[in-house]
């Protein structure tokens, strides 16, 4: 596993923006290292300082309690998470902006935290009216609407367990996941809307229902106003609920390990995956982290575009941004909706500060062109963010220039289901950044890239990213498999933590991520990273993204099948395809050269912004898909994908 990754080695770092470094939280290189040193040196005192962030009913008594792999965090203290999000705020920013929702038609919702606070001890109260208890699992199927965020407060608020079930799931994942949970409570909405039509949840949910026998309740958001069939007894109308509830609720104290939430990781198969998340520890890190890395400060106007169905909306739509009191924005729809210029539109009416969005978005962008964004002035952005996937020099090149105005810091940030929290990641006013480069880890943060033995591996060689020592977001186990929990993720390098990435570290120690450890193509004996590959097609100037697969090969072993999407003013020809393989052969070697490369308007990706490489691979593999399609964001991608495959074999 030593191939080198050219672009690691040509990068010139990119120093912070002197005015941007003036006002930051952390201004300087030299700042972080000290941070850095400190948490290294003593890592209990560190974090122990950080909890001072959140407002404890109990403090702890002791800061971590290890015994590989199991950590518990700040224990014997006792706090409320939903408190924590909003009660706190209420002495001195009652009227500032919580949430600033937008839906897809245009129609508008804000509430203050004072209101926030209204609606989610309204609900808390529906939810003890209705006998749930602490440890209680509650289940969300629902759209990107104000009522999915006060639904995970109001679970908090009273010690339930919220597993969150993205908006485009089918019935049988639903299923599979309340199952896996036995959850009592199922939370959906009539229906949603995604590109000016109706998705019909509670259609899915009711089919979903017919094989969950552990749901007693299921609550209903009039979201669409469309009919809905309805079960006596079982159906309940939020609204109606949330009328007759008081709205003064306490907040009870909980443990700090208590169990906050369960998210299931997308593209599961078999059993599903539950992510178990814990109170303190997360919610720490997850403030702490959106304080540093998006240099949060009081007037910001912050916007995180994930859906909250995965687990970026739950830390930095959701919980890192509300416990730091800052203004948050929510919008329900898809980004080229009505028109390709719709974030944009929302950039610039709310004043946008913090835009934090996936490097694959980031890539569509690119794709549709800059006259989508030129209309628009942009003016009011400090600072971008990416996540999700590596993100390709081309395209960090582009989303700096473009959408930054060549005055944004880029935060391109590096961390996971499991991770809780950001782990690695610029700090905006003090990291000099390298355009795809994840840079270096947060302070409390020991990350190594390593062979299979656990040795750490040359600059420029690549390794396995692994994380060295507990942190207090990190996942507690697999809820239900306990025994998979600790395979997974401690055993493969006893001891460290495994992310199934790979990476590569540079001269400087800054950590180069090159994408799951399964998306690496073997060619003749020779491992090559399929984000290696993607990162060269994407510096063609005709390409604005490409997905690298594999396919098995009788002589060489696996052949390497790219599938490319264009700029715009750029058409599919022979002559392109030619030009784009030599392209990586002469960038990479020629054991890279693509065996196929195939034109396609749209990647297939899920609504989080990932391309679905599992879905190309069976295409490139057997011309064909039927395979699990429930997260995938459009399915006429796929239709159009195999139109052009059966018009190429003409």
């Amino acid at each position: 596993m030593q191939e080198f990754d050219p672009h690691v080695l040509e990068e010139k770092p990119i120093p912070p923006p002197e005015e941007f470094s003036k006002k930051a939280r952390i201004g300087s290189l030299d700042e972080y290292h000290k941070m850095y040193a400190a948490a290294q040196a003593d890592p209990e005192s560190f974090w122990g300082e950080q909890a001072k962030l959140l407002h404890w009913f109990e403090a702890p008594k002791k800061v971590l309690d290890w015994k590989p792999p199991h950590a518990k965090w700040f224990v014997g203290g006792k706090l409320n998470v939903s408190y924590n999000c909003v009660d706190r705020h209420l002495e001195k920013n009652a009227n500032k902006p919580a949430l600033m929702w937008e839906a897809e038609d245009g129609s508008t919702i804000q509430y203050t935290f004072a209101e926030l606070h209204e609606r989610v001890c309204q609900f808390a109260n529906v939810l003890l009216t209705l006998g749930v208890k602490p440890g209680d699992c509650i289940a969300i199927y629902m759209p990107m609407i104000p009522e999915l965020a006060i639904a995970m407060l109001a679970s908090a608020r009273v010690g339930a367990v919220h597993s969150v079930i993205f908006g485009g799931f089918s019935a049988t994942a639903i299923a599979d996941r309340v199952a896996d949970c036995k959850a009592k409570i199922l939370i959906t909405a009539d229906g949603g809307f995604r590109r000016g039509k109706i998705v019909p949840l509670k259609e899915t949910a009711d089919a979903a229902m017919k094989n969950c026998p552990t749901i007693e309740k299921c609550i209903v958001v009039r979201r669409t106003k469309e009919e809905v069939a309805w079960q006596e007894g079982r159906d309940l109308w939020w609204h109606e609920l949330e009328e007759k509830a008081s709205k003064e609720n306490i907040a009870a104290p909980f443990d700090s390990e208590h169990p906050l939430y369960i998210l299931y990781t997308s593209g599961t198969t078999g059993k599903p995956k539950g992510v178990l998340h814990t109170s303190a520890g997360y919610l720490l890190q997850c403030t702490w982290s959106t304080q540093l890395v998006f240099d949060l400060q009081e007037d910001d106007i912050y916007w995180c575009t994930a859906d909250i169905g995965w687990v970026t909306g739950h830390s930095y739509v959701v919980y890192g941004p509300l416990s730091n009191g800052a203004s948050v924005v929510m919008y329900e729809g898809a980004p080229d909706f009505p028109q390709k210029d719709r974030f944009w539109e929302i950039v610039d009416r709310y004043k946008v500060t913090i835009f934090y969005s996936s490097a694959t978005a980031v890539r569509a962008f690119m794709a549709w062109g800059t006259e989508w964004i030129n209309a628009h002035k942009l003016t009011s952005l400090r600072l971008l963010g990416t996540v999700g996937e590596p993100i390709n020099p081309a395209a960090w090149k582009w989303y700096f220039e473009a959408i930054g105005k060549n005055r944004c810091p880029i935060v391109d940030t590096w961390w996971q289901t499991e991770t809780g929290s950001i782990l690695i990641s610029p700090l905006p006013g003090a990291t000099p950044t390298k355009p795809g480069s994840a840079t270096l880890p947060l302070p409390g943060v020991i990350a190594k890239v390593v062979n299979m033995k656990g040795e750490p591996v040359g600059p420029g060689e690549t390794g396995y990213l692994t994380i060295q020592k507990p942190w207090p977001s990190m996942l507690r186990t697999i809820y239900g498999d306990d025994e998979r929990y600790a395979r997974e993720y401690w055993t493969r390098i006893p001891g460290v933590y495994f992310a199934g990435d790979a990476a590569q570290c540079d001269k400087d120690g800054y950590i180069w991520v090159l994408g799951r450890v399964d998306d690496v193509i073997k060619v003749a004996g020779h491992r090559l990273s399929s984000m290696e590959i993607e990162s060269v097609l994407v510096s063609h100037p005709a390409v604005a993204e490409a997905a690298v697969v594999a396919r098995p090969d009788e002589i060489k072993g696996e052949a390497i099948v790219c599938f490319v999407a264009l700029r715009v003013g750029h058409e599919p020809s022979k002559e392109l395809r030619k030009e784009l393989m030599d392209y990586v052969a002469n960038t990479i070697g020629s054991i890279a050269r693509p065996s196929d490369v195939r034109f396609t308007s749209l990647l297939p990706k899920t609504r989080s912004g990932k391309i679905m490489r599992r879905l190309l691979r069976e295409l490139a593999t057997k011309g064909a898909v039927t395979g699990d399609t429930t997260t995938l964001e459009d399915m006429a991608v796929i239709e159009r994908l195999l139109k052009a495959q059966a018009d190429d074999e003409e």
